[in-house]
């Protein structure tokens, strides 16, 4: 599999122009260009904005074809294939090399993007308006990116990368609400595949269900679930399980004779230090004052 250190290289295997910053660069691709095709992994983040009219593009586990989506984000090291990708439009994308960050706010705070390690077919799908504003920040970040570089180079185009992702964020969350009357809602999914688990007696010999075991459930990646829930109920996914395992171990200790710890393992819990205090946490108090409290 190729991967690529520099974006000289990157732009030179497409037949690009060479970067004019040889740590940041900004692309925009007639309605014909891709990135190779083949299984490809970089240094880089890259943002895209395309419309396809035919082709597919496959990152993470599944695959983003024409009928879905407007931007995608991929974060350093992730595999992406290009396939046979033609648009109905003109598209940009944006490389942005994890060293451009150094020393930048950014170089934390893109980590509390989410959208990074969305699946494929979890794109941002834009409105009109939100595409014309999608292309001002463009426009910005290409004539900063042309203009004789100065101390300050760095800092304006960093600040327009900052807003294309506030406005990314801003655009997910009303992608969130939109489609939750297409989709259903998710918490329903999500507490449906907690229930299998329990009921399939999973707890035993898989221990606590995890968020990236639910999410794959319902065909969602981890982060994306936790957003949808977020938007949803307030809670994230590890939340709600852990408000699931709570509701049901004060189900078991008033319904069983068992001890606090006997109840603990079965729930899943190896460590029952940890199931106490996650217990408080939820309740205010111990399992141990709440089964005591139930005999009073």
């Amino acid at each position: 599999m190729e991967h690529f250190k520099k974006l000289s290289d990157i732009h030179r295997f497409n037949g690009f122009p060479m970067p004019e910053n040889p740590l940041f660069s900004i692309y925009r691709c007639t309605q014909t260009c891709g990135l190779g095709d083949r299984e490809f992994t970089s240094d880089f983040y890259m943002i895209g904005f395309k419309k396809l009219k035919a082709g597919m593009i496959l990152y993470g586990r599944t695959k983003y074809d024409h009928e879905n989506g407007s931007m995608i984000f991929i974060k350093p090291r992730q595999v992406i294939e290009f396939k046979n990708v033609e648009y109905d439009e003109d598209a940009f994308i944006i490389f942005i090399h994890e060293d451009f960050l150094n020393g930048h706010f950014l170089h934390t705070e893109i980590n509390k993007y989410a959208f990074f390690d969305y699946e494929a077919n979890e794109a941002l799908h834009l409105s009109p308006s939100e595409e014309q504003i999608m292309w001002d920040l463009h426009d910005k970040l290409e004539n900063e990116y042309r203009n004789n570089p100065d101390e300050y180079s760095r800092d304006i185009i960093l600040t327009h990368i900052d807003s294309m992702l506030k406005y990314s964020q801003r655009f997910y969350k009303r992608q969130f609400i939109n489609r939750t009357e297409l989709s259903g809602k998710t918490v329903s999914r999500f507490n449906e595949a907690l229930n299998a688990y329990f009921k399939n007696g999973l707890l035993l010999s898989q221990g606590l269900p995890s968020v990236n075991n639910l999410a794959a459930q319902i065909n969602l990646s981890p982060r994306y679930l936790s957003d949808l829930l977020k938007q949803e109920t307030g809670k994230t996914a590890i939340e709600l399980i852990h408000i699931y395992l709570v509701n049901e171990a004060k189900n078991r200790l008033k319904s069983d004779d068992q001890s606090v710890s006997e109840i603990a393992y079965q729930l899943g819990f190896e460590n029952l230090p940890y199931f106490s205090r996650l217990f408080k946490k939820e309740t205010g108090i111990s399992p141990n004052q709440f089964k005591k409290g139930l005999m009073n």
